[in-house]
């Protein structure tokens, strides 16, 4: 079984660039009027220049360059999500991310910068937010939209202090809980004692204020611990294997 996914690799340390130098670009997203814009709004920049671009994320992976900056969309036509955000840094390790996206649902924010995500920005963000986030993040800046993180801050300060008294296996059986499995199956799963499976709901149920599984899987979802989507099954906190 694994546990919480790995934390990203530390990467080398960015700096400004230097006088008369242009930062490299990769464009990543699934349609083509999407990045024949960012090249148009890019190619007006003199310190900054697209080196290549991609549909798919099997053809970014693919390129030849070594780009300074991604700016990827997390949608793409054959991975999604935080996915997209793990295999790019794996391959560009020293390279910053920013995402910008058309999603722009705290949970998949703030999984995204969990994935090694520098920053995250929605396609409805004024063309000079765009550049000006695609510097920062090249400086080594984090950058998240402030009206995304002024939402982002707002929950925390409502459920931050309820999650973080939970322990890493607290976290686990909760999002388990909530995904239907069975105390037993939970047991099975995590290779702990029914008993202590039975005790760890029981605690969760007393630490979080609710009744029944219906409370805890309200908890799960408000806290991003699950993706909803109809066509995903996946569990944002960890990932379980057979």
């Amino acid at each position: 079984m694994n546990g919480l996914a790995d934390a990203p690799r530390p990467r080398a340390l960015r700096r400004p660039p230097l006088l008369g130098e242009r930062t490299s670009v990769l464009l990543l997203d699934r349609w083509l009027l999407v990045r024949d814009g960012l090249r148009a709004l890019i190619s007006r920049e003199r310190d900054l220049e697209v080196v290549a671009e991609a549909a798919y994320l099997e053809e970014a992976l693919a390129v030849d360059a070594t780009p300074d900056v991604i700016v990827t969309e997390t949608a793409l036509r054959d991975v999604r999500g935080a996915a997209v955000i793990a295999r790019l840094r794996q391959r560009f390790p020293d390279a910053a991310i920013l995402v910008l996206t058309g999603v722009s649902q705290l949970r998949e924010v703030e999984a995204a910068l969990a994935a090694g995500a520098d920053g995250y920005c929605a396609k409805d963000a004024p063309a000079t937010e765009v550049v000006d986030a695609i510097r920062k993040v090249h400086c080594g800046e984090s950058y998240v939209q402030p009206s995304l993180g002024a939402a982002m801050a707002r929950r925390l300060e409502l459920g931050g202090t309820q999650q973080s008294a939970l322990t890493t296996r607290e976290v686990e059986v909760l999002t388990l809980l909530a995904l239907g499995h069975t105390n037993a199956e939970i047991s099975d799963m995590l290779h702990i004692a029914l008993r202590t499976a039975e005790a760890h709901r029981s605690n969760l149920l007393d630490k979080l204020g609710v009744r029944n599984r219906a409370g805890l899987v309200r908890y799960a979802i408000e806290m991003g611990l699950l993706d909803t989507r109809p066509e995903s099954s996946r569990v944002a906190a960890f990932r379980v294997a057979g």
